[in-house]
């Protein structure tokens, strides 16, 4: 089916997570289809993707963004006092 696959580890938080299975359970019902949460989470980025230039979505990426650049600073100072 993909012929040109890679493997990705995602952390997500438990809230996104739970909606995305609600998502997945809404989508089977309707379609009368399994739809696996794999299935919801590789949709979501596709679509999410060719959303390039809306607002809401480049302000996610940058909180994500800014909250990752964070969360290595605080280790990193953690990692100086350590040694």
């Amino acid at each position: 089916m993909f012929p040109n696959k890679t493997k990705v580890l995602l952390i997500l938080t438990q809230d996104v997570l739970d909606r995305a299975r609600v998502l997945a359970g809404e989508a089977t019902t309707a379609l009368k289809l399994p739809v696996s949460l794999q299935i919801v989470l590789r949709a979501l980025i596709e679509v999410g993707l060719k959303r390039d230039n809306h607002l809401a979505l480049l302000a996610n990426v940058e909180g994500q963004a800014k909250a990752v650049r964070h969360q290595r600073s605080v280790a990193g100072r953690a990692g100086l006092r350590g040694n």
